[in-house]
């Protein structure tokens, strides 16, 4: 489960309280998105099934997890009933700022399969996902994780509809699409949800992603507010160095080549299950750019660079574009790109843990509310989990320990 990272100095007491207190305040947070009271009573009982050690969370298993008789409180909830999930998801932001808070966090953004049978299902068709690694019936979903040192939890989301769709109005209306949503690709989608934290003053300074969205507008969009990047790209990428010390351009695959072997560094992105993940990096600044020259509001020189991860065990390669406050060290830039795993960790945790895939709605509306409550769901966990982790032991369970490590000495003792 989501606790499972705690250090081990909390107490099942402690994470009760911990538990309960935060359902409490997530309640209170998320009661003004209700109009009724009983609409917000349901919402409640179906955050608390979320939080349920079920392994499915289907309607029926939600129902009876909730002590009704059948599931259609919980269908209501999510079709008929007259509430916003975009207020929910708005709840959802502030309290993952309120917990997680830093000036020098990262925005991930990634997208994420619901593999679904026929062509009903708002958004589905046959499309790639990653979670299935191949191409299948499925709706895609990209999302926003903010990440900071002190823990990380969804921040946005967004139903991407394809073209299949969109150019059958037909279809939308037979799901109820709002009538001003259009075509939107996966970076599009991912520039409004960083526009929309931007435009809420989250905190933060990066933004990392795969090479889904490493080239466009979101790189422009991203100059233009102030906030470096790392970025996935294709290898045949090309740069082209505009600084006098370095003249190169080409793909990024053959620049990486002509480098001298001595431009590898040994560094870490970031403590992983199994330690720190050592990859050997290489970064090549590429130019130097005053901050209103490149339509950005923060003054001073940026940089833009080309940055390279190389798989110690196979010599497997990964490319990145990068804009950065210049004089960042390769370190950092390493370190911001290690933080795309912790997306990959919501998914896997909210699939596993909260039912972000057991959604059994049709609508647009159904699926962006299923997955606000879901999101608010992992939110709470992931901040009992930092609260559990800064909680000491009392002095009596210190005492406690030291004295049965002694007896367990004499035990031993000649």
């Amino acid at each position: 489960m989501i606790l499972n990272e705690m250090n081990g100095t909390a107490s099942v007491e402690d994470v009760l309280t911990l538990t309960l207190d935060a359902l409490r305040d997530v309640k209170a947070r998320m009661r003004p998105v209700f109009g009724q009271e009983r609409i917000a009573a349901s919402a409640g009982r179906f955050l608390e099934t979320l939080l349920g050690n079920e392994p499915r969370k289907t309607g029926w298993m939600r129902a009876e997890a909730a002590g009704d008789p059948g599931p259609w409180r919980q269908q209501a909830l999510l079709g008929r009933a007259q509430w916003d999930a975009d207020a929910l998801r708005d709840v959802v932001r502030a309290h993952v700022v309120d917990h997680f808070g830093d000036a020098d966090a990262v925005l991930v953004v990634d997208e994420t399969g619901f593999l679904k049978k026929g062509a009903a299902s708002c958004g589905v068709s046959r499309q790639y996902t990653g979670s299935a690694g191949k191409i299948t019936n499925c709706q895609i979903g990209v999302f926003a994780t903010y990440v900071s040192d002190k823990g990380h939890a969804f921040l946005d989301r967004a139903l991407y509809l394809p073209k299949s769709w969109t150019d059958k109005p037909e279809r939308l209306a037979a799901v109820h699409v709002p009538e001003d949503v259009r075509f939107a690709s996966k970076p599009s989608l991912a520039t409004t949800m960083i526009g929309r934290a931007l435009a809420a003053e989250v905190p933060f300074s990066w933004v990392a992603g795969d090479s889904v969205y490493g080239v466009g507008d979101l790189e422009m969009a991203l100059r233009a507010a102030g906030k470096g990047y790392v970025l996935g790209i294709h290898q045949n990428h090309w740069f082209h160095s505009w600084r006098p010390d370095l003249l190169i351009s080409g793909e990024a695959r053959d620049i990486v080549k002509a480098l001298p072997e001595e431009l590898w560094i040994q560094c870490s992105a970031g403590h992983g299950t199994k330690g720190e993940r050592l990859y050997d990096w290489l970064y090549c600044p590429m130019a130097d750019l005053e901050g209103q020259i490149a339509d950005s509001d923060t003054p001073g020189l940026w940089t833009r660079g080309l940055l390279v991860r190389r798989n110690p065990a196979d010599g497997d390669l990964a490319y990145f574009t990068t804009w950065c406050p210049q004089g960042t060290s390769l370190e950092t830039l390493a370190r911001v790109e290690g933080t795309r795993w912790r997306i990959e960790e919501c998914f896997e945790t909210a699939k596993n843990e909260f039912g972000l895939d057991h959604n059994e709605t049709r609508s647009w509306h159904g699926w962006h509310r299923h997955v606000s409550l879901v999101m608010l769901a992992y939110a709470m966990m992931a901040a009992v989990r930092s609260k559990a982790n800064t909680l000491k032991k009392s002095p009596l369970t210190t005492r406690k320990n030291l004295s049965d490590g002694r007896s367990r000495k004499s035990a031993v003792s000649p």
